[in-house]
């Protein structure tokens, strides 16, 4: 965890040296257009790394899977050097992991470690009833304070609450669904690619009244499922009288380490500042822009988290079985993700000028918006891809502008919207803490599902589901 703070620590740092600051001309970005989608073969093999490996080679994958990570992001960048030259390699390299790595790295560490110092202490157990409970107060929790705040929050909990139970993996999966996923959906805190649109000029709260009753319903169908699931294992568990989970029959229901519900909401505060109040270009590395309020909030955000760390108890740590490995593991894969998806994102952005234009063409018929295609091809690609630029891609591609869309094309953004954030929910890698919390689950001892496992699930559970809300809402 030390090399890992002091590596962070150093990016962040760079920032702030003048020594690194230079004029941002003659840096041009990677020529989306003129690429094939053989550039997005290194991005496929990562994804494919993270899917076969674990289960091929588990103790190999467990050793190396930080340098496998660092070897797809040179397959590309490599390619890219001696194709494009070193200036744009670096450019694209730097831009990636300023603007995009390090900022997403910060809020995750800064998440986990805040909401690592909350417990929930006393006797509360798995039961389907509380169990379907947490669940729907963490849906509603990641709207206001983001699906990764809300996760990070309450999968311990979660997992405390089912340590008796012998069947625990179909609570993490409808987790992941739910709070770190469809739940983020009625306002711009609840997930990036929201807060993109509310900084394009969507409404705050537009959102709230246009997803509300597709949210709703997707929330209704999957708690109720998982209910009726829950309340089947729990019997065949033959457990009608379980014991409440070790210790915590000496203590009262409540939470120790409360503070850190204050910076939890010193996090949100800090984010929502940082689009409303833009400070314009603070540095330049390397012809990267970094705006000033971006930084802020990035120091603000390791402030907090240091806080946590000061005024939180080892002791309560401790009791919450946390540890380090899991932002570890995150940080290493998501390096190597991010570095080997900038073609495939560069393809996106070029639209109907590059590789992938078929598809682009797909959204539009006489002029006319296909409101389904925008769910389902938003959708698909933030499922595997990072989903704020995704959700860009398409919100320029149905004219870009936010009061013409929020007011003559309302179901087209509602689609959009809809589908950057719900289908996140379809692989570990479809929103920032899928990954996060399956990491954290087997670190508590849950099996969880392969790669393909957990799609086998996203596929049979949400799928269909995603097919009911099309016909309901977007034909």
């Amino acid at each position: 965890m030390a090399r890992f703070l002091t590596v962070l620590g150093a990016l962040c740092a760079a920032l702030l040296v003048p020594g690194v600051v230079l004029a941002g001309e003659g840096h041009p970005n990677i020529p989306g257009a003129q690429l094939s989608v053989l550039w997005a073969i290194p991005f496929v093999c990562m994804l494919l790394s993270i899917a076969i490996m674990p289960l091929a080679l588990p103790h190999f994958w467990e050793k190396h899977f930080g340098k496998i990570a660092a070897f797809w992001g040179l397959a590309f960048l490599t390619p890219c050097l001696l194709v494009y030259g070193f200036n744009v390699a670096l450019y694209e390299f730097l831009h990636i992991i300023l603007l995009d790595y390090v900022p997403f790295l910060v809020l995750l560490f800064t998440l986990f470690t805040i909401a690592g110092g909350v417990r929930l202490t006393g006797s509360l157990v798995g039961t389907p009833a509380v169990n379907t409970g947490l669940l729907a107060v963490g849906t509603v929790l990641a709207s206001w304070m983001g699906t990764t705040g809300a996760a990070m929050l309450l999968i311990r909990p979660l997992l405390r609450a089912n340590a008796h139970r012998k069947y625990r993996v179909h609570s993490v999966v409808f987790f992941i669904f739910l709070v770190a996923n469809i739940g983020g959906s009625l306002t711009p805190l609840g997930d990036p690619p929201l807060f993109l649109g509310f900084l394009k000029g969507v409404d705050f709260f537009w959102t709230t009244t246009n997803l509300l009753m597709k949210t709703s319903l997707m929330s209704a169908v999957l708690l109720g499922i998982f209910f009726v699931l829950d309340t089947v294992l729990f019997k065949k568990e033959g457990s009608p009288k379980p014991e409440a989970p070790a210790g915590a029959a000496e203590e009262k229901l409540g939470l120790d380490g409360k503070i850190n519900l204050l910076f939890l909401l010193g996090v949100v505060v800090a984010v929502l500042l940082s689009g409303l109040y833009p400070l314009g270009e603070l540095v330049s590395v390397f012809g990267v822009s970094v705006e000033g309020q971006n930084l802020l909030r990035d120091v603000a955000l390791l402030c907090l988290a240091g806080l946590s760390l000061k005024f939180t108890s080892r002791r309560c740590r401790e009791l919450n079985g946390f540890s380090w490995g899991p932002i570890e593991e995150v940080a290493k894969l998501f390096f190597g993700i991010f570095i080997s998806m900038i073609p495939a994102i560069a393809i996106l952005r070029a639209g109907a000028d590059g590789a992938l234009a078929s598809l682009i063409h797909l959204v539009s018929h006489d002029g006319q918006p296909v409101n389904s295609m925008y769910f389902w091809l938003t959708g698909i690609l933030s499922s595997f891809l990072d989903n704020a630029p995704t959700y860009l891609v398409f919100f320029n591609t149905a004219g870009g502008d936010a009061q013409h869309l929020m007011h003559d094309m309302p179901a087209t953004l509602a689609a959009i919207s809809a589908g950057a954030v719900f289908m996140g929910a379809n692989s570990y890698i479809g929103n920032a803490p899928n990954f996060m919390v399956r990491s954290i689950a087997e670190s508590d001892g849950v099996r969880m599902p392969s790669f393909f496992g957990y799609m086998a699930w996203s596929v049979g559970i949400l799928v269909p589901l995603f097919a009911l809300l099309t016909w309901l809402f977007f034909i």
